[in-house]
């Protein structure tokens, strides 16, 4: 009985539209945001939630994001907030849980210097090449004329004064 009501469902399940099928396996609607009683908090949560980038989106800030981590964060930020924690205390906890990228703007560090003035030493790398190799073809002197050379040199400006 049991192997007869599994391959109904296997054949129900292939049978049906993929749409169903992948709502089905899809994450559930997060539970809706409640905001702290205190409006001053809730202003500082918000202006939080821009700074803090979505984990699974990773584009968008958790304000924005409809993904539940998202969701999560921000009950995490209103109750650090509620518990009386600076917005660097917070920052720091959501770093220790996921590292630098949570944030978009990560802190200057030696792990994240390269990322901060990587661009910067590349770009000022490639100018110094391109000045020492500009001022190497500038130096290159010209040979001088041969006694042909000159005369037809002569030739040619004796011809554009007469005309």
């Amino acid at each position: 009985m049991r192997r007869a009501a599994a391959l109904f469902a296997a054949v129900l399940l292939a049978s049906a539209p993929p749409a169903v099928v992948s709502s089905a396996w899809a994450e559930p609607p997060p539970a809706p945001d409640r905001p702290l009683i205190d409006p001053a908090q809730e202003a500082r949560a918000r202006a939080l939630f821009g700074d803090i980038r979505c984990v699974v989106c990773q584009h968008e800030s958790i304000a924005d994001s409809p993904a539940g981590i998202a969701a999560d964060l921000r009950g995490l930020v209103r109750e650090q907030i509620a518990a009386g924690k600076t917005d660097n205390e917070i920052k720091d906890d959501l770093i220790r849980r996921y590292g630098d990228y949570v944030l978009f703007q990560p802190p200057v560090r030696i792990g994240t210097w390269l990322l901060w003035f990587g661009p910067f030493a590349l770009a000022a790398g490639a100018g110094m090449v391109l000045v020492l190799r500009a001022r190497r073809r500038g130096t290159a002197e010209a040979a001088p004329l041969t006694a042909e050379e000159e005369r037809a040199l002569a030739e040619l400006t004796a011809d554009d004064e007469n005309a």
